[in-house]
């Protein structure tokens, strides 16, 4: 018998996201499963519900009719209640399980089997599954767009007849996924850009990209990247050294884009209030750690604050600002992994023998089984 396939419509504020495209139902029945959509699940990412019916999904209108009969829940975000669902149905989304033991508790009580997509490892063979990546990229991408929208300046040195129109210079803070794409963009759009991240990996990253790298010397450089590619948490000696050397170069910079995060703790600080208050009037900071309490003192979530004519932006989902391709990556990295999770005769199965499956899977059979949540 087919496997059936729900995917959710969103109910999160500003998450405009949907976790299935057109393009992976028409795969997804392909491969012999069933899709059900609740209606409208896609609009806000501009993909219509005729799309996905002409590709073969059938569309419905509660969460409930979706999940009541299903094998495998898609989302984007956690749903806001509790679903009607079989018996040991799967659930795949980010679901955000730093943020909320009692909603993990809840999955194990109601029987779901759930898999988190912030938690795929970052090993070579779930590249193809990295949510974190695929997000970030984007998300670095639009920070800069975001900036240049509210930067009173252009980005590009220009030569008229009437003078010469200086370059902006960008600072990007954080050299990962996130930061590397702002690098490109910004470079992209002409501007001087330097960078500067913990992992001393990063410098020949930033210099490919034509950015300079700006760093503190230290030994300690050289642990500063955990086994998952993620930036460590540094000793205070060192953060203030950086932090000296961040409030110099801050100074002479117009746009700040911060990328800097750590998994399961808040984000690390990297701009105070002073160092805001020695940037220029018209100056922009856009901070991508915004969701995780900031890299900017001064930073509120979903707001834009303005500080001695500094605007500091802290959007509260920038990958939804992009919906329609952070959709579609989201939908296939979900995709990619399911392949691990369903064999060659169109079942699932979770075999926890498989590092991806190991590292991902939250719930199963009533309890908590992931080592960090337990």
């Amino acid at each position: 018998m087919a496997l059936k396939i729900a995917v959710l419509k969103e109910t999160a504020e500003n998450e405009k996201r949907v976790s299935a495209t057109p393009e992976t139902v028409k795969k997804y029945i392909a491969k012999g499963f069933k899709i059900s959509m609740v209606a409208g699940a896609g609009v806000n990412a501009s993909y219509p519900d005729a799309d996905y019916k002409n590709a073969g999904a059938e569309i419905v209108d509660s969460a409930d009719q979706a999940t009541a009969d299903a094998d495998i829940i898609l989302c984007v975000q956690p749903p806001s209640h509790a679903l009607k669902t079989k018996p040991d149905a799967l659930l795949i989304g980010l679901l955000s399980p730093y943020n909320s033991k009692d909603r993990l508790t809840a999955y194990a009580a109601q029987g779901l089997t759930t898999l988190s997509m912030e938690l795929v490892p970052r090993i070579t063979r779930a590249q193809a599954m990295d949510v974190l990546s695929s997000q970030s990229n984007l998300a670095g991408y639009r920070a800069v767009l975001e900036a240049a929208a509210e930067f009173p300046r252009a980005f590009p040195m220009m030569m008229t007849a009437a003078g010469t129109i200086p370059p902006a210079r960008v600072f990007v803070m954080g050299a990962g996924v996130a930061g590397l794409q702002a690098i490109a963009t910004a470079k992209r759009l002409g501007a001087i850009v330097s960078a500067t991240d913990v992992r001393a990996a990063s410098k020949e990253q930033v210099q490919s990209l034509g950015a300079s790298f700006v760093m503190v010397e230290s030994d300690e450089i050289k642990q500063a990247e955990t086994a998952g590619g993620y930036a460590k948490e540094m000793s205070d000696d060192f953060k203030q050294k950086q932090a000296k050397l961040v409030a110099e170069t801050l100074v002479k910079q117009d746009i700040v884009i911060t990328t800097a995060l750590i998994p399961g703790r808040p984000a690390p600080v990297l701009v105070t209030e002073e160092m805001v208050k020695s940037m220029k009037p018209g100056s922009v900071i856009v901070d991508l750690a915004a969701p995780q309490g900031g890299n900017c003192t001064l930073t509120k979530v979903g707001e834009t604050v303005e500080v001695n004519g500094v605007k500091i932006l802290g959007f509260a989902n920038i990958s939804s600002r992009i919906a329609t391709d952070s959709s579609a990556l989201y939908a296939r990295n979900l995709m990619n992994l399911l392949a691990v999770a369903v064999d060659k005769d169109g079942n699932l199965a979770l075999n926890m023998d498989d590092d991806i499956m190991k590292g991902t899977i939250l719930t199963k059979s009533g309890q908590i089984i992931h080592p960090n949540f337990q």
